[in-house]
């Protein structure tokens, strides 16, 4: 029986209340049998893109740790937006190359966006 602490999934997102056009750093922790991490937010939207909600692929350690930095766009709009993240155990047949994904753990975290202001950087 593995250690409880192996089998837990926890998402942190460091700062919880960003400026638009800042970087957020993404701590994941997922259960050992997961070899890859999905995290989700209508935050994380590029520029040009009619896609409202931006998924961004993370892979993890043996530990199940892994960690990412991603920009909050300029464009996205200022308030709440939760942070979703799907721990997946994705295989791949060789022969038909067909992968497969299942869904280990998921967690959640809140993100507020607040607006762009010119004067913090003087």
């Amino acid at each position: 029986m593995k250690p409880w602490w192996k089998r837990v999934t926890s998402l942190r997102v460091v700062p919880r209340r960003p400026q638009q056009n800042d970087v957020v750093r993404i701590f994941v922790h997922c259960p050992t049998q997961a070899n890859h991490a999905i995290i989700g937010s209508t935050a994380f939207t590029l520029k040009g893109s009619r896609r409202l909600y931006r998924e961004v692929g993370l892979g993890l350690s043996k530990r199940g740790l892994g960690r990412k930095g991603v920009v909050i766009s300029y464009y996205a709009l200022p308030g709440y937006h939760p942070v979703l993240l799907r721990c997946v155990k994705a295989t791949m047949r060789k022969v038909s190359r067909i992968r497969r994904t299942r869904v280990v753990g998921r967690a959640a975290a809140p993100l507020v966006v607040r607006p762009f202001r010119l004067r913090r950087f003087f």
